[in-house]
């Protein structure tokens, strides 16, 4: 793998797209200068300053933790040129217009350090015609670098060479985007608007136009092309709100001024009432006003007939019955032709949107991208499609689909009478074993070799791409309903991996004895042991199982079920190996409890985690409050008055109000994560960086702790203060009445019961604190009642 290194990077433009490749830099512990135009009255830098302080306000956040902020500089371009010379990549975001892109160019070219990388975010202007600006010397070093908004979550980076840039260089910026920043890379052709937002636009000026051809409302075909096809709840219009309908225009019009020899140019150009919006100032989302806007809490949308804006229908009441039952066909090519068999408009314009993204990207795959993995990966890390157009065409039988398009070519049903080509004809598909179908070079393509990607044990695979799932590969060791202990002998033979088997991970009778024979059998076979699975980690305890048990008044059984999670706690804490806990997604409630209790973490940074049982009238209890009452008391005699209470109460806060962090970055500031542990931006790497961790451990003579004696807690006192935040929190409104019951009973656990200030206690003691303490709470019908909604709606309950 490349030994190259960003230590410092350069963004120019402090505009929204600009400001957050900043902060994402800034996430990846990546300090950056951020240049503007020089303010005209007042700061130089006022222009910049406001873009960073418009950071913090942003949600979801583009910032990991607030305190990215610090190491975001601001510079602008009349005094702070000379910043350059330090940056080892420089990245141009500034607005897409090329005269102003060449006048930038000039004007930097002479700090810009000889191994320094330039790089233009452009979304769809040539980058050869960029390049023209910069001194030829420069020219080696400079390439595209399309990120997509908000580049915090969205995966995909377009990287686009020009005819001189260097192979070398490409290698070592995608290899350090992969793993530094965790994108998905697509090298894609210096064509408009490159491969996502080339198919992407053309697939949403496909739906305007068969919207008004069928003329469906704008609500319908948002429920028609979300999630029921396996597309972003934004769907089609509300993505155009989203991304604002001026920039939609503008990503239109290059399609327009760039490709007027195209077959589908006639359809290049913004719906008369897209043009009209526009005019009167209504973008979308930032002007609070597009396709769709908000009159209190009512949903509106534009209805082209009346000229006027109405209430939006429901997505389960816009969606016709016979197209509902359709869209839920599970056998891909049962589903197509029955689409395109049925009469209803919803259902022709479905055929139709479809049928044109597959006619438009086989014609166009020798000009936009290299194969047709490139082109799936690029739509579903670009614009959050499940399946790309390649994959869901191959999915549902590629000649039947060849055939269906071809005939409606001949027939004039297509948007244009350019033919399917050759290649198409004769194929059962486009992904195989060997690779991707490329047709500029008419053979399949195999995966990228770059070291970078052997870090990524399972990756994303496309349809037709064979790879044994992760739920089945290597050798399995032992199973039971609720997980699967194995291993990967190729890997490391001697290192277990304990994957979760349940619906959203959650922690039934069968994870919590499961995991413990797991540990069992690591400890007289193994030198490690790793939990992981795909996303989420674990969503908490079983509500199903605890609901039932507390309507049929088995609270004794519950009391058990409680002392085995923590069980299960305790042998993850006191393994005679190392276990390592590989976490993204939710990590929530028990989830948070057993990852808190491994020897060590390895945390994506999108990872959401969080002690949450407050929401449904319960407290930590599977060693959670246990373990912080642990570190206060381990931390306080590092302060002058050796009081573990001013470690408690923030943490008290913590879990009162059920706070759930907003990255992998932000659990560390809320003790959930600790500073030893590594945070990776790559979800795919985690299991390969978990396994090397564990190993490590082992190697270095790994042995647990021993459980802590003479545990100072804060007993009556702490207790009593906490009450005392509660009480005016109470009179203020901020919580209700069972919230305070559920408040308290965690104050208790986190200050070791009722005792005295002071009193010296073990960990058994405080196991028992908290079990008693969560056995309370289940006998109480508040909590019973927020268990039940909880359960029924997803939702929690203020009672």
């Amino acid at each position: 793998m490349s030994n190259f290194i960003v230590r410092k990077a350069a963004v120019l433009g402090a505009g929204v797209m600009g400001a957050q490749i900043a902060a994402h830099l800034a996430n990846a512990e990546t300090p950056v200068v951020l240049f503007d135009l020089a303010a005209k009255e007042g700061d130089a830098n006022g222009i910049v300053k406001k873009a960073i302080d418009g950071l913090k306000k942003l949600e979801p956040s583009p910032l990991a933790t607030a305190d990215r902020v610090l190491y975001i500089d601001a510079a602008n371009y009349d005094q702070h040129l000379e910043q350059l010379r330090g940056c080892d990549l420089i990245i141009e975001a500034i607005a897409e217009k090329m005269e102003w892109k060449d006048d930038l160019y000039r004007k930097i070219a002479p700090f810009v350090a000889p191994d320094a990388i330039i790089a233009s975010n452009t979304s769809g202007l040539s980058i050869n015609r960029l390049a023209e600006a910069l001194p030829e010397s420069l020219r080696p070093r400079f390439c595209g670098i399309h990120f997509f908004n908000p580049p915090r979550y969205m995966r995909l980076v377009e990287l686009i060479a020009t005819r001189d840039t260097a192979p070398s260089l490409l290698d070592d910026l995608e290899s350090w985007l992969v793993s530094r920043l965790g994108k998905g890379v697509v090298r894609a052709l210096d064509t408009p608007n490159f491969v996502a937002n080339r198919v992407g636009v053309f697939s949403m000026l496909a739906a305007m136009h068969h919207t008004q051809r069928l003329g469906l409302g704008f609500d319908e075909v948002d429920a028609l092309t979300g999630p029921l096809i396996g597309r972003p709840k934004s769907a089609t219009y509300r993505t155009a709100d989203v991304v604002g309908l001026d920039t939609m225009a503008h990503v239109i019009k290059t399609m327009q001024d760039t490709l007027p020899n195209d077959p589908w140019a006639a359809y290049y150009a913004p719906p008369v009432w897209l043009t009209a919006l526009i005019g009167k100032g209504a973008l979308g989302q930032k002007t609070r006003c597009g396709i769709f806007r908000k009159d209190g809490k009512a949903i509106k949308v534009l209805d082209l007939a009346a000229q006027d804006y109405r209430d939006a229908l429901p997505a389960d009441k816009a969606v016709a019955p016979e197209v509902f039952a359709i869209l839920k066909i599970r056998n891909p090519a049962e589903k197509f032709a029955a689409l395109r068999a049925c009469e209803h408009p919803q259902a022709q314009f479905l055929w139709a949107i479809f049928r044109d993204v597959f006619h438009y990207c086989a014609f166009h795959l020798a000009d936009i991208a290299d194969n047709a993995r490139d082109v799936d990966f690029a739509m579903r890390w670009g614009f959050g499609w499940a399946q790309g157009p390649f994959e869901t065409w191959q999915a549902a039988g590629w000649q039947a689909i060849a055939d269906a398009v071809a005939e409606d070519i001949a027939a004039g049903r297509a948007l244009t009478a350019a033919p399917l080509p050759a290649w198409v004809a004769g194929r059962s598909g486009v992904h195989a074993a060997e690779g991707s179908y490329s047709a500029s070079a008419n053979t399949l393509r195999p995966r990228s070799t770059l070291p970078v990607y052997q870090r990524q044990l399972f990756p994303e695979r496309v349809f037709g791409e064979p790879a044994l799932p992760f739920t089945h590969a290597g050798e399995t060791l032992f199973e039971n309903a609720g997980l699967r202990l194995w291993r990967l002998p190729s890997v490391d033979a001697e290192i277990g991996i304990v994957s979760f088997r349940s619906k959203m991970h959650a922690l039934g009778r069968d994870v919590i004895e499961g995991l413990q024979q797991a540990v069992a059998y690591a400890e007289a076979n193994l030198k490690g042991l790793v939990l992981w699975h795909d996303a989420p980690f674990a969503v908490g305890a079983n509500l199903k199982e605890v609901a039932e048990s507390v309507a049929a008044g088995q609270f004794d059984l519950l009391e058990t079920y409680v002392a085995a999670f923590q069980d299960a706690s305790m042998s993850l804490k006191y393994a005679k190996v190392p276990v390592v806990a590989a976490v993204q997604g939710m990590a929530l409630g028990g989830g948070c409890e057993f990852l808190m209790h491994c020897a060590r973490r390895v945390v994506a940074l999108e990872s959401y985690i969080g002690l949450v049982e407050a929401g449904v009238g319960l407290i930590p209890a599977g060693g959670g409050s246990k373990e912080f009452a642990l570190r206060a008391a381990a931390a306080a005699p590092k302060t002058a008055n050796a009081d573990p209470f001013d470690f408690i109460a923030p943490v008290f806060q913590t879990i009162a109000m059920a706070k759930v962090s907003k990255s992998g970055a932000q659990a560390r500031e809320l003790g959930f994560v600790l500073d030893t542990d590594t945070l990776l931006f790559n979800a795919d790497e985690l299991l390969y960086v978990a396994l090397r961790e564990a190993r490590a451990l082992a190697e270095a003579g790994y042995a647990p702790k021993l459980s802590p004696r003479k545990v100072r807690v804060a007993g009556r006192p702490g207790i009593a203060t906490l009450e005392m935040m509660l009480a005016n929190m109470k009179e203020g409104g901020m919580v209700s009445a069972h919230d305070y019951v559920v408040a308290k009973a965690a104050a208790t656990a986190l200050c070791g019961g009722d005792v005295e200030g002071g009193s010296l206690v073990d960990e058994k003691w405080l196991l028992t604190v908290e079990r008693q303490q969560f056995v309370a709470l289940l006998k109480n019908e508040k909590t019973q009642q927020r268990i039940v909604h909880m359960l029924e709606t997803g939702k929690p309950l203020r009672n």
